[in-house]
C-alpha cells in the first residue's frame, strides 16, 4: 500500500485570465508507475467544521479553484486535501494530506495592538492575500478601504482612544509575494486625552469603498482590536497674579506685563501663549492673566 508520501500540499493565490484563483500545489512521488491525485477543496464553515466546495482527479501536480464570490468568497479560510493512487490499483491510496488553511481576504499586521498614551506612532500594515483583479479598468485598478475607529464599551463612553494617519488606504495590484498581493500602511496613535479614564479598548474597521468587483462587494474584513494603556498627563498652571507651576513642579511668580509663550511641544505643533496685564494698580506691581491663545 501507498503510505504517507509527503506530498506537502500548499495553497497560493494566482490570477488566471484576469480572475482570482487559488492553486493547490504538491510534490509528486516518482512517476513510475503513473500516479493520479484526488484533490478535495474545502472551506471553514464554522470553527472546526469544513464544507466541501470542489473535488477533482488529475495527473497534474496542481489543482485550481476559482474565487467566484459564491462557492468561494473573500473571508473564507480554504484547505486542499490531496490523496495519491496508481491508475492500475485505485483502491490502494496514500494517506490524505492537508494543506495549511489559507485565509483569502484582507489581513492587518499586527492583528491586534497594545499601545500607550505616549504620542508614539505605530505602523499597521493592511494587505490583501488575493490578487487585485481589474479587467478592463486600465490604470485605475485598485481597491479602496475606508477606515474607521470605534470605542468598545469603556466605563466612560466617548470618542475612540486612537487616531489614524489616514481615513482610507488604496490597495494597488502587485505581484504576490508570500501571502501578500497588495499592501498599504497606516499609523495608529493613542490620543493623549488629559483624562484618567483607565485602559480602554477601541477597534479599527475597514470597509471596501464602492467596489465594482462582485468579489469585494459583500466582504467586511476582520477588525483590529487596539488596547490603549492610560498614562497620567502632565499639568502646568498659571493663576492669580500669575503664580506659575511647571510640568515638573517648579514654582515661581511672573509679574511682567506683555504676551508670553507659556509652553511649547518640541515634537508636535502645540503651543500656548498667555497675555498678562497690570492689575495691581499703584500699590503693588502685579499682573493678571487676561488672555490665552492655544495652537
Amino acid at each position: 500500500k501507498l503510505t504517507s508520501l509527503a506530498l506537502q500540499p500548499a495553497i497560493t493565490p494566482e490570477l488566471v485570465q484576469g480572475r482570482v484563483h487559488l492553486k493547490c500545489s504538491y510534490s509528486p512521488p516518482p512517476p513510475e508507475p503513473p500516479v493520479q491525485f484526488r484533490v478535495l477543496w474545502s472551506r471553514l464553515s464554522s470553527p472546526g467544521k469544513r464544507e466541501q466546495i470542489h473535488q477533482e482527479t488529475t495527473p497534474q501536480p496542481f489543482s485550481y479553484v476559482e474565487m467566484d464570490g459564491a462557492n468561494l468568497r473573500l473571508g473564507d479560510t480554504v484547505f486542499c486535501t490531496v490523496t495519491a493512487f496508481r491508475r492500475d490499483t485505485p483502491e490502494q491510496q496514500s494517506l490524505p494530506e492537508d494543506s495549511k488553511g489559507f485565509y483569502a481576504g484582507i489581513k492587518f499586521l499586527p492583528e491586534s495592538l497594545e499601545i500607550a498614551e505616549d504620542g508614539k506612532e505605530h505602523v499597521l500594515t493592511v494587505l490583501s492575500t488575493v490578487p487585485i483583479a481589474c479587467p478592463g479598468q486600465g490604470d485605475s485598478c485598485k481597491i479602496t478601504l475606508q477606515l474607521s475607529t470605534e470605542d468598545l464599551g469603556s466605563q466612560v463612553p466617548g470618542p475612540p482612544d486612537i487616531a489614524l494617519s489616514a481615513c482610507q488606504v488604496d490597495l494597488l495590484p502587485a505581484p504576490c509575494l508570500g501571502s501578500s498581493c497588495a499592501a498599504a500602511t497606516v499609523t495608529v496613535t493613542a490620543v493623549t486625552d488629559f483624562a484618567q479614564d483607565g485602559n480602554r479598548v477601541s477597534r479599527i474597521s475597514a470597509q471596501p469603498a464602492a467596489p465594482w468587483d462582485v468579489l469585494w462587494r459583500a466582504y467586511t474584513p476582520r477588525d483590529v482590536k487596539v488596547t490603549v494603556q492610560d498614562l497620567p498627563t502632565g499639568n502646568c498652571y498659571s493663576f492669580t497674579d500669575p503664580h506659575i507651576i511647571t510640568f515638573d513642579g517648579w514654582r515661581y511668580n511672573s509679574h511682567k506685563i506683555g504676551t508670553f509663550l507659556l509652553c511649547r511641544s518640541e515634537s508636535r505643533a502645540f503651543e500656548v501663549h498667555v497675555r498678562q496685564w497690570d492689575c495691581g494698580g499703584h500699590r503693588s506691581a502685579a499682573a493678571c492673566n487676561c488672555g490665552v491663545a492655544a495652537r
